[in-house]
């Protein structure tokens, strides 16, 4: 099966899929507001990128979970308003330290939660870490990847930056706080370049493994 990539139609969305870097890993690019099931039916991961008109998102939600109910996976990155078209997820904003690695002794929130999970065969964990906008709170069962603690001010009791959801649905959501086709795209943070590139190869290799169900 194939690994197919919506298009927001932004100027990152189009530098990130469409730039020489990465096109060849997608089999399809799907722009979203004409998005279809039929699209779908050979899909075996649809990447959600971030940082899509979140209306855009909630008016196709049937479509999402129906592509989970056949089994197949679905990968959801930051700043898309995930918990309002996907069920069981809670979201806490933060405000977003754009340059905690300029201070004295900076060392990253981010926790690795789960380092025997195959994603970080892939990708090396220093390469999910830049920043942050929020928490999410998964669904019963799903499993984080990678976390932070409590906030300092009382905001939140800490939460996932990137879980893997195998309980919610027949299918598989990846699901993540992390915002790399905007940065990748503006030609800002070369983490976000280090994260795709491992990222990327990864995903489209699910695809090609996935077997719907009947």
């Amino acid at each position: 099966m194939t690994l197919a990539v919506l298009d927001g139609g932004t100027f990152y969305h189009h530098a990130t899929i469409h730039g020489p870097r990465y096109r060849e890993l997608f089999d399809r690019v799907i722009y979203m507001r004409e998005l279809v099931p039929a699209d779908l039916d050979d899909v075996g991961l649809l990447l959600v990128p971030d940082r899509i008109n979140p209306d855009l998102l909630r008016a196709q939600s049937d479509i999402f979970t129906g592509f989970l109910a056949r089994g197949l996976t679905l990968v959801v990155l930051g700043e898309n308003q995930v918990e309002t078209w996907l069920p069981g997820i809670a979201w806490s904003p933060r405000p977003t330290n754009f340059w905690w690695w300029l201070e004295r002794d900076a060392v990253p929130e981010q926790r690795l939660v789960a380092p025997d999970h195959e994603l970080f065969a892939a990708v090396p964990f220093n390469d999910t870490v830049w920043h942050y906008h929020g928490v999410l709170t998964p669904p019963a069962g799903a499993r984080t990847l990678i976390d932070v603690p409590p906030d300092a001010q009382g905001r939140d009791q800490g939460g996932a930056l990137l879980y893997d959801d195998r309980t919610s649905f027949p299918g598989r959501a990846i699901v993540a706080t992390l915002d790399p086709f905007y940065h990748h795209g503006s030609n800002f943070m070369p983490a976000t370049t280090r994260f795709l590139d491992g990222f990327l190869p990864w995903a489209r290799q699910v695809a090609t493994e996935a077997r719907p169900h009947a």
